[in-house]
């Protein structure tokens, strides 16, 4: 009995050996497979549902350094807040109590930036009245001639500038329906800063303050 077991286990080797191709033996140069010892590494995706859409690492928060570079390079002009003694209330590291930077979005960061966005986006709005050429303009360089009464631009112009700042402070342009709902906050801006006395340039402010306010401009 135990003999035909034995013949039994050995054909159904036989068997299986049959239906296993052998691996053809390694080509001159080439290296034989080698199997990972720590076996399968990948971890799996999350599931995006989870991630607001996405997948990989969440969005970062701008260092000081970065959001200053960030501003100047966007608005045209600096924020110098940041170099009186405010960016060490924003996360900056002074190397002597806190040696790490924090780039954590809290309240605190969001209140402050809201103060700076106003500072610079109203300085630099301001200054661009008294400049006719568009090439020397920052936030209304794609208006041509001098700044006039903003309510004439028509919606094909309204919607080439926020692109053009979209772009310019996110990286990314306005479309679609967004698009829409920026050019109708464009419109409503410029009607009220006409109203102001020599208050022109407040509608290009208020867009200037959404723009760089928005988590686009202060996230990576």
């Amino acid at each position: 009995m135990r003999r035909l077991l034995l013949f039994a286990l050995l054909a159904l080797g036989a068997a299986a050996c049959e239906k296993t191709p052998a691996a053809p033996p390694p080509l001159d140069g080439q290296l034989e497979p080698v199997a990972n010892p720590h076996g399968d590494m990948a971890d799996p995706l999350p599931d995006p549902e989870l991630q607001d859409g996405r997948v990989g690492r969440s969005a970062r928060r701008l260092t000081v350094d970065q959001l200053d570079r960030s501003i100047e390079v966007a608005v045209g002009r600096s924020w110098t807040g940041l170099d009186n003694g405010l960016g060490t209330t924003l996360g900056r590291a002074d190397f002597a109590l806190v040696n790490q930077e924090s780039t954590e979005p809290n309240l605190v960061f969001a209140k402050f930036l809201e103060d700076g966005a106003r500072e610079v986006c109203m300085a630099q709005a301001a200054a661009e009245k008294s400049l006719a050429s568009p090439e020397a303009r920052v936030l209304s360089r794609t208006i041509p001639g001098p700044l006039s009464d903003l309510r004439k631009l028509s919606d094909d112009q309204v919607r080439e500038l926020l692109v053009y700042l979209s772009i310019r402070f996110w990286g990314s342009p306005l479309q679609g329906e967004e698009l829409t709902r920026w050019s109708d906050f464009f419109k409503k801006a410029a009607t009220r800063a006409e109203a102001l006395t020599n208050g022109r340039d407040q509608a290009l402010a208020a867009v200037c303050i959404a723009l760089m306010t928005d988590s686009r401009f202060l996230t990576y």
